[in-house]
């Protein structure tokens, strides 16, 4: 792809569908993700959750017309997100269709939301009374988890100081045990003010 298609991949200012993407709630992501996310086990600095992998959070492919750079097939809002705000438009509004994609495994993207969740989850268990704001999120992607496949999502405290707040996050196939990712948070932990 050229820069200049690059650019106007990227650059989604003004057009029709400004006015739309303004007036979106916000925190829209997180029902998307979450839908479907059940509490298994829960203790002091431990959150044990299950998921089974819904077709809205897939990986996919898109296929990109040289003529005027749009995409013509996608199938999950991550991938909507990741190519702009057009395309995410197009797909909250029903324009776009679910097409089978090739990858039908749990998006990056959806992953890494999924770390910071259920990982912020895991700091109220250690009495802290707010989950604070993210200072470093990483997430090492080992497997795929395919469409319908339950999945284990184990989140522990590493550490909860009085400022800052570490946690791990294991994402498991319940099938066969395997570490699909494993995501790392950091958050700092805003101290409330002695005015």
């Amino acid at each position: 792809m050229d820069l200049d298609s690059v650019k106007r991949l990227v650059e989604k200012e003004g057009g029709d569908y400004e006015f739309t993407v303004d007036s979106m709630p916000p925190r829209f992501i997180e029902p998307i993700v979450m839908q479907g996310l059940k509490i298994d086990h829960i203790e002091r600095g431990r959150v044990v959750c299950s998921f089974t992998v819904p077709p809205r959070l897939l990986v996919c492919i898109f296929i990109c017309s040289k003529e005027d750079n749009r995409l013509n097939s996608s199938i999950s809002v991550f991938c909507l997100l990741n190519l702009g705000l057009e395309c995410l438009i197009d797909w909250l509004v029903g324009w776009l269709l679910r097409l089978k994609n090739t990858g039908n495994t749990l998006h990056g993207g959806a992953t890494a939301a999924l770390v910071d969740i259920v990982g912020s989850a895991v700091i109220f268990t250690m009495g802290a009374p707010t989950t604070g704001v993210s200072v470093e999120i990483n997430v090492s992607y080992l497997s795929g988890a395919d469409v319908g496949e339950e999945i284990e999502i184990e989140s522990k405290a590493l550490r909860v100081g009085k400022a800052l707040a570490v946690v791990s996050v294991d994402f498991r196939s319940k099938k066969t045990g395997k570490l699909i990712a494993q995501g790392r948070h950091t958050k700092y932990l805003v101290l409330p003010s002695k005015m």
